[in-house]
């Protein structure tokens, strides 16, 4: 099978989503999740502005799989903070990957609060770190931005932290 992000993608425009539209999306949300393993891709970004409900998502799907989310913010930056300034961009990889090895191999790796990957000083791309973690295994991420078309948002245009990543290879749910 092959799925393309178009047909994954679940909106709700310019409101929060009621409780059986929330319902409606963690259905398929599941349904997706149990599906990866016949997919090329393991990996899932739920994406969409500020207060549109991926956290909250993220976390019943958790409740229902009983596996916790990650913050990669607390995670990774607590990691960081023991690392010298300089090698900080190259260790990024690395810790990620052992904060994502802690869970068993067969779980799915939730993450949220994943704004840190964006840190200039990192010199990294955090969508293709993502997409490394979903080799091994199945990955469930938030993506604290947009989807547009098949493309992948971080920050506006004038940010310094503006990216833009093409959505090849991942399950893009806009919510």
């Amino acid at each position: 099978r092959c799925w393309h992000p178009a047909t994954a993608r679940l909106t709700t425009v310019g409101q929060k989503p009621k409780r059986n539209e929330g319902l409606l999306m963690l259905t398929k949300l599941e349904r997706y999740v149990d599906q990866l393993g016949e997919l090329h891709t393991k990996l899932i970004v739920l994406a969409g502005p500020r207060g549109s409900g991926k956290t909250k998502l993220l976390q019943e799907l958790g409740a229902k799989l009983g596996v916790q989310p990650l913050n990669i913010n607390l995670e990774l930056g607590r990691r960081l903070s023991a690392t010298p300034h300089a090698a900080r961009g190259f260790s990024a990889g690395q810790l990620l990957r052992e904060i994502a090895d802690k869970q068993r191999k067969d779980e799915v790796l939730l993450l949220d609060n994943i704004e840190l990957l964006f840190e200039r000083g990192l010199e990294i791309n955090p969508l293709d770190l993502i997409k490394r973690l979903a080799h091994a295994k199945r990955v469930v991420a938030v993506w604290p931005g947009e989807l547009r078309g098949n493309r992948l948002y971080y920050a506006e245009m004038t940010h310094p932290e503006y990216r833009d990543y093409d959505a090849d290879g991942v399950v893009a749910i806009e919510i």
